[in-house]
């Protein structure tokens, strides 16, 4: 059984998400129960967001996660 791993350089939506709705980041993290820095790192690309909070921040919004993160830079490696 061979396990495949993945790069991911992961975009997402959550800043213009957020300011849509004029959103702090502050009151989004409160929301989803994180750290503003943690939704910081998120909207420029410096931390990777668990199934969990991925979930959370796209059901916040009423969106799947794929609405919300871009996966399309996605990279297999070995």
């Amino acid at each position: 059984m061979q396990i495949q791993r993945w790069r991911c350089h992961l975009k997402t939506r959550i800043q213009e998400l957020r300011k849509q709705r004029k959103l702090s980041q502050e009151e989004l993290a409160l929301a989803v129960g994180v750290t503003r820095q943690t939704i910081t790192s998120l909207e420029v690309g410096k931390y990777t967001a668990s199934l969990i909070l991925a979930y959370k921040i796209a059901r916040y919004f009423g969106m799947t996660i794929e609405e919300v993160f871009d996966f399309s830079e996605l990279e297999e490696w070995e």
